[in-house]
C-alpha cells in the first residue's frame, strides 16, 4: 500500500501537470461518482493527506458547490499521468477516475475509494476529520500525534500496530512501522504501554524524519549514509541495501549479523520485520502483546 511519502509526491506530480487549469472532460467507472460534474471548472489545489489524496475544484459557474475529489489508493492503485493522445499503460476497464485538460491527462487506476464530496463538508468526512497528523505536514503536529499514540486506548495495542494507525498520526505504513521500529531498537510486540514516554516521541520523531528524507525521492532508503540514522554503521560493502529490516527476513542484519525475522499481525495481517538482537524484547513485551497482535485494531 502506498505510504505518505509516495501520497507527497504524487501529488507534488499532479499538482504541476493540474493545478489552475480547468477540466476538460472527466469520467469515472460505472456506478462510481459522476465526475462528469467537473467539467468546465478550474483545479484548485492537489493535496496527500497522510494516505490520502486530494484534488480541489472550483465552484460551478452555475452556482454549484466547490468539490474535492477523494481518493485512497489501497493495495494496488495508483495515479498516472499522459500527455493528451498518449496510450496508457493500463487497461480502460482500471480507471477509476480520468481528468482532461488541454494539456494533460490523469488517470487513477485501482484505487478502491474515489468520491467526490462538497468541498465545505470535508471537516465532517468519517475517514478524513477521524485522521491524526501528517506526519508529512509542512510543520507535523509531533505533539499531537505522540497524545494520540499514548491514548488509553492503544496501550495493549503492539507499538508494531499502534504506528499503523491513521486515526493516531497519519502517513506511516508497512514499511515504515518496521523500518522506525529498528531504527529506535524497539521490539515491535511492545505494548504501547510499557513504552517510556521518551521511547514514543523518538519514534513518532523517527517517522516524521523518516518520510521527510524519502518524499522527494522514489528510491526509498532509511540507511545512515542516505538519512543520518544511527551511527557507527558501516554499509560501504553494502552500497545496494536501502532498508534496514523490511522484505528481508532470513537475512543478516546489517547491523549486527543476527538473522531478521518478521510474522503478519493485526487484522489485515500485514508482515512486520525486525531483528530479534538488536530489537530484544523488553519486560511485559511480545508474550503479552502476541494476543493483541492477533486481534488488534490498527485502521489503515
Amino acid at each position: 500500500m502506498p505510504e505518505g511519502d509516495t501520497l507527497y509526491r504524487t501529488a507534488s506530480v499532479l499538482r504541476r501537470l493540474l493545478a489552475g487549469r480547468a477540466v476538460r472532460a472527466a469520467r469515472g467507472r460505472p456506478g462510481g461518482p459522476s465526475l462528469g460534474r467537473l467539467v468546465g471548472r478550474q483545479i484548485l489545489a492537489v493535496e496527500a493527506r497522510g494516505k490520502h489524496l486530494l484534488m480541489g475544484f472550483a465552484a460551478g459557474t452555475d452556482g454549484a458547490p466547490a468539490l474535492t475529489l477523494h481518493t485512497h489508493l489501497g493495495l494496488h492503485g495508483s495515479w498516472h499521468r499522459y500527455r493528451p493522445g498518449e496510450p496508457w499503460r493500463g487497461g480502460r476497464q482500471r480507471a477509476v477516475a480520468v481528468l482532461e485538460t488541454d494539456t494533460s491527462v490523469a488517470v487513477c487506476f485501482d484505487a478502491p475509494t474515489v468520491e467526490l464530496i462538497e468541498t465545505r463538508a470535508l471537516p465532517l468526512h468519517p475517514v478524513l476529520a477521524a485522521l491524526g497528523p501528517d506526519l508529512l505536514a509542512a510543520v507535523p503536529d509531533t505533539s499531537a500525534a505522540l497524545g494520540r499514540l499514548a491514548d488509553p486506548a492503544r496501550a495493549a495495542m503492539p507499538i508494531g500496530e499502534a504506528l499503523l494507525d491513521q486515526t493516531a498520526l497519519a502517513g506511516l505504513g508497512n514499511v515504515y512501522r518496521s523500518e522506525v521500529c529498528f531504527v529506535e531498537r524497539v521490539d515491535p510486540w511492545t505494548p504501547v504501554r510499557a513504552l517510556p514516554a521518551g521511547t514514543l516521541e523518538r519514534l513518532v520523531e523517527t517517522g516524521a524524519r523518516l518520510l521527510l528524507a524519502n518524499r522527494d525521492d522514489p528510491r526509498r532508503t532509511t540507511v545512515p549514509d542516505a538519512i543520518g540514522g544511527p551511527a557507527g554503521t558501516d554499509l560501504s560493502r553494502r552500497r545496494s541495501a536501502r532498508l534496514w529490516v523490511y522484505g528481508r527476513a532470513g537475512r543478516p542484519c546489517h547491523r549486527c549479523g543476527a538473522l531478521i525475522r518478521s510474522a503478519t499481525a493485526g487484522p489485515l495481517a500485514r508482515r512486520v520485520y525486525w531483528c530479534p538482537a538488536c530489537q530484544a524484547s523488553g519486560p511485559g513485551g511480545r508474550a503479552e502483546a502476541s494476543e493483541s497482535a492477533r486481534s488488534g485494531a490498527a485502521r489503515d
